[in-house]
């Protein structure tokens, strides 16, 4: 009997994985079984790192704004600054305050002044 060759579909898709994993280095590039559970972990990796991420610039930007609020003396704490700003629907985000913060203090002050509530 003639020799039948295989189709190209399984091919394709050890192809594709082997493309994701075109960095890694020994086994990890060139078993197919190592390629597809070391891409599979990395795509794992990835994802729960790119929410991990948002998170952690957050937490950096309100410990900025805190300690720029403190030693400026723009308000006691962070929480009075963003509960004061939110009270007179001048909505700034964090990115934006802790930038403000860091580069140009003044700047942070005369907002503040804007949002100061006389009691």
């Amino acid at each position: 009997m003639t020799r039948v060759p295989r189709g190209y579909i399984a091919r394709r898709r050890r192809a594709k994985m082997r493309s994701f994993a075109s960095n890694f280095r020994g086994a990890h590039l060139r078993l197919n079984r190592m390629i597809t559970q070391q891409v599979r972990r990395a795509f794992v990796s990835s994802h729960r790192d790119r929410v991990r991420q948002k998170r952690d610039f957050r937490r950096l930007w309100i410990s900025r704004i805190n300690a720029a609020t403190r030693i400026h003396k723009v308000f006691d704490n962070y929480s009075k600054l963003i509960h004061n700003l939110y009270k007179k629907e001048l909505i700034l985000n964090r990115k934006i305050l802790a930038q403000v913060a860091v580069l140009n203090p003044n700047n942070l002050y005369t907002i503040s002044n804007k949002i100061k509530i006389i009691n």
